[in-house]
Order: structure tokens, then C-alpha cells, then sequence
């Protein structure tokens, strides 16, 4: 049996602004109508002894990752939820020891949740190809057959065959290299791309760990052990978690490991690492440009335009970048797209919520969209799920007026329980008690108007919540 393991726990910084803390790029339809993790999974979903996957995520992550694989048909056997990001081998060691828990030893294909493959039929052959060295103990680790000299990628230097197949020794693993060094791989045909993924059994991988960071594997199994199964997660112990040293897979294991071994892919694979990263990946028109959205272009080549909100027109360019969200816009030379990280940093250093959140926030109950602010004031569009409901909960130093645009709400007001319908409205006063549902078939729409002395998502008291959440996520609920 194998297990897909979906890691799940990026930020994408390199590509924002569509890409934000709160909803990274593995949740985005990149390149076609899936997202990026959908895409993953569907990729190995029935294949011969393909079991239900695994994905370890970032705990704040946990409603995107349900919501979007179920309405794929896709069911994972577990998601395990990261308190902190400690890196890709602690997300690995602790979903194999969860893999062994019920007394199996399956093989594991390590899969990132954010990466392109075009031919999948190509890379399902070759996982079905590999197995049988995994299953003899042999840690795989799948290089990509590089087409360029790229200079942003890590290379690993194959050794010898193993029994004459298309299977190879790993001689070494390397940093990423100068732009010659690069070249002298390419043509050398002994490199390939580090593509990340990988697959071995459980138990190969934990006696690696035990044998090179036996730190993190207690860690983890402390984690695991003081861990809490809730609904459809399972929780990962702050604390323990916490404590685990933070590596990746290469330099915990694959890189020190005498078992490693590298298959050659060429599938079409991208890591969607950056804006031109995703330009190359993408369907161009006859002027070599990517347009999504409302975008008209004049004398404009080899460039990516990304209209999200409002008609975005350029004139007399190439080689841009161009992507506008409801709230930011980005304008960048492809040649330095690696260097957008530097404005999230930026962001982060004067406190701006651009860098984490996009004005558009995803709940487990629906969304809410900001949009309009000022002292004292701010409106927003909220979108309540049908059947969905927030929690109930009361704010010290705001209050509400809700007027509904679309659909039946159920509000409950202190003591009171009534229904509003569409173009009907309610005020809620500072401190009372409230809870606003949908029990209707159709998405709940109302306007909310908040005012008061600070209007801060922290100003909530929750008194109870149908979705698990704490007062410190400090969600507006």
C-alpha cells in the first residue's frame, strides 16, 4: 500500500500579492480551475494501491484544506495539524509514525502541495516503476531532467544504476549553483533538478531519523503521543511540536542516508516558485503573454498580467509582471520576481495586513470582505454558508448593524431568536451576546456596518463555536 503524504505548510511569499500567509498558493487555481492541492491530490488519487492521503498542514489552514479536498471527492485518511512550521522532515516523520500506527509499514510518497505536473500519466508510471525499491528499503528521491541552467534550484549528481534500471545511486546533493556551474551540470546529463518529493516506507525513513536526528524524532513522537484527535484532525502538540528541531527532509536524512537513491523525471514538472516560474508553466498567447481577468494589452510581450478586481491596461511593455488584487498591486520585471519576498518583508517590518491577509478572508462558515474603512467605521460583505453559522459572541467596544442583501438569516440577539430576510436589518449593541446563522438552502449576504472606539478582530469574547476555534485565533467569527 502506498500513502500519498501531502505537505501542506508553505507561505508562498514569491507570489504575492495573490499569495498571502492566510491563503497561500497551494489554495490558489494557478494554472487551471483546481487549486494547487487539489491538483496534487487528484494527481495519484486511484491509482493501484494508492491508499487516502495524509496532509500536514499549518493549523490556521485546517477548514481550507477539508473544504477544498471534499469538494473533489477526495477524503484524507488524516490531516495533521502544524501548531508551528518546523520544516518538511518533522511534517514527515510524524505522518510516518501516524502511518504506523495501526501496525502497517506503508510506503510513503512525499508529495509538496504546490507544484505543477503536466503529464500525469508519465509520473503515475513512474511512482508505480519505483516502488519496488522503496520497498526494499531504499529511500527515493524523484530529480527533475533540468531543461535549463537553472540557478534556483538544488541539483543532486547521480552515481551509478541500480540493477541496470532507471533508478540511480545518489552520489551527492548540491547547493544551488552560479549561472556556469549550472550550464557545466546541464550539459554534464549527471544532475537533475531537487524536485522534493520523495517516497520510502515508514519504517526506513524513522530508522534513518533515529540514526541522524534522533532529537526530532522524540520530538515528534511526543507530539504525536500528547497530540488530540478533534473532528476530522488530529492536533499536534504545541508544546513538543514546539521543541523539535526544524530541518528539511535532505538535510535531516536524504543527504547523510546510504540508502538514497534518485529517479529521473521529465512529467513537466514546475514548483510555481516565483511569477515567471508560473508565466513558463502557463498557456501564452502568440505575443508570449498570460492574461487572467479583465486585462486589455497594447504592443505588450512576454509578460504575465493578472487583473483580479478591475480592468488592468498595459501599453508598450515586455517582460512584466503585472497582478492586481482588490488591495495591492504588484509591477515587477520578471528578471526579479525571486526579490518579491522582499516587499512581504518589508510589509511584515511596518505591521501591514497586505502581507498576511487579502481583504477578502475565508472562514469556515463562508468569507467576509472589507470594504470600507475609516475611524470608527468599517463595513463589510459577509457570506455565511447555507446550513453554516458563526459563533456565538460578544465585542466590548463595537457594534453591528446587519442589513441582509441576499438570502434568510437566523440571528440570535441576548435573549431573542428571530429571522431576517432579504432588505430587513437589526442593530447589535456593544456588549450583548450575539450569533448570526443561515439556516436556508442559498449563501447568506449581509452588510455589516461596524462602529465604535476599536474595531480590531481581537475584540471578541466566543462563547461557543461549532468549528473548534479559540479565542487567541482571534478570527472574527
Amino acid at each position: 500500500m502506498i500513502i500519498p503524504v501531502i505537505l501542506s505548510g508553505g507561505s508562498g511569499t514569491r507570489l504575492w500579492p495573490l499569495s498571502r500567509e492566510t491563503y497561500p498558493k497551494q489554495f490558489l487555481p494557478l494554472v487551471d480551475r483546481n487549486t494547487m492541492l487539489q491538483n496534487t491530490a487528484l494527481r495519484v488519487a486511484g491509482l493501484h494501491d494508492m491508499a487516502a492521503p495524509m496532509i500536514v498542514c499549518n493549523e490556521d489552514h485546517r477548514f481550507m484544506v477539508a473544504e477544498q479536498l471534499r469538494s473533489v471527492g477526495i477524503h484524507p485518511a488524516a490531516v495533521m495539524l502544524e501548531p508551528v512550521g518546523r520544516n518538511t522532515a518533522p511534517a514527515v516523520a510524524v505522518a510516518a509514525l501516524q502511518a504506523q500506527s495501526a501496525g502497517a509499514d506503508p510506503l510513503l510518497l512525499i508529495l509538496p502541495a504546490d507544484h505543477v505536473i503536466t503529464d500525469v500519466a508519465g509520473f503515475r508510471a513512474a511512482i508505480l516503476q519505483v516502488a519496488p525499491h522503496a520497498e526494499a528499503g531504499r529511500l527515493i528521491t524523484f530529480g527533475i531532467v533540468p531543461s535549463a541552467p537553472e540557478t534556483g534550484y538544488g541539483y543532486i549528481k547521480a552515481g551509478s544504476s541500480i540493477n541496470d534500471a532507471q533508478v540511480y545511486a545518489v552520489d551527492r546533493f548540491v547547493e544551488k549553483p552560479d549561472s556556469a556551474t549550472a550550464q557545466h551540470y546541464l550539459e554534464s546529463g549527471d544532475y537533475y533538478w531537487n524536485s522534493g518529493m520523495f517516497m520510502f516506507r515508514a519504517s526506513a525513513f524513522l530508522a534513518e531519523l533515529e540514526r541522524f536526528a534522533p532529537a526530532m524524532l522524540i520530538a515528534c513522537q511526543q507530539a504525536l503521543t500528547l497530540g488530540r484527535p478533534e473532528r476530522d484532525f488530529l492536533w499536534l502538540d504545541r508544546e513538543a511540536f514546539a521543541a523539535c528541531p526544524k530541518d528539511s527532509i535532505d538535510y535531516a536524512v536524504m543527504e547523510k542516508t546510504d540508502h538514497a537513491v534518485v529517479m529521473p523525471l521529465a512529467v513537466g514538472w514546475n514548483d510555481v516558485g516565483s511569477w515567471s516560474a508560473l508565466w513558463e508553466a502557463g498557456e501564452r498567447d502568440q505575443e508570449g503573454n498570460i492574461e487572467r481577468g479583465d486585462v486589455i494589452s497594447i504592443d505588450t510581450r512576454d509578460s504575465y498580467i493578472d487583473a483580479g478586481s478591475r480592468l488592468v491596461a498595459t501599453v508598450g511593455v515586455e517582460h512584466l509582471v503585472v497582478v492586481e488584487t482588490s488591495d495591492a498591486v504588484l509591477v515587477a520585471s520578471k528578471e526579479r520576481v525571486q526579490d518579491v519576498k522582499a516587499v512581504v518583508d518589508q510589509l511584515k517590518t511596518r505591521q501591514r495586513s497586505e502581507g498576511r491577509l487579502h481583504r477578502k478572508v475565508y472562514r469556515p462558515w463562508g468569507c467576509y470582505d472589507s470594504i470600507d474603512f475609516d475611524q470608527r467605521f468599517q463595513v463589510k460583505r459577509i457570506t455565511v454558508n447555507p446550513g453554516a453559522s458563526l459563533s456565538s459572541q460578544m465585542h466590548h467596544h463595537r457594534a453591528e448593524h446587519w442589513v441582509v442583501v441576499h438570502g434568510t438569516a437566523r440571528v440570535t440577539r441576548g435573549e431573542e431568536v428571530f429571522l431576517l430576510t432579504e432588505n430587513q436589518s437589526t442593530y447589535i449593541s456593544v456588549g450583548v451576546r450575539h450569533r448570526l446563522e443561515n439556516p436556508g438552502k442559498i449563501p447568506l449576504e449581509i452588510v455589516e456596518v461596524q462602529s465604535g472606539s476599536y474595531l480590531g478582530e481581537d475584540d471578541i469574547v466566543r462563547y461557543d463555536d461549532a468549528y473548534g476555534r479559540e479565542e487567541s485565533e482571534g478570527e472574527k467569527c
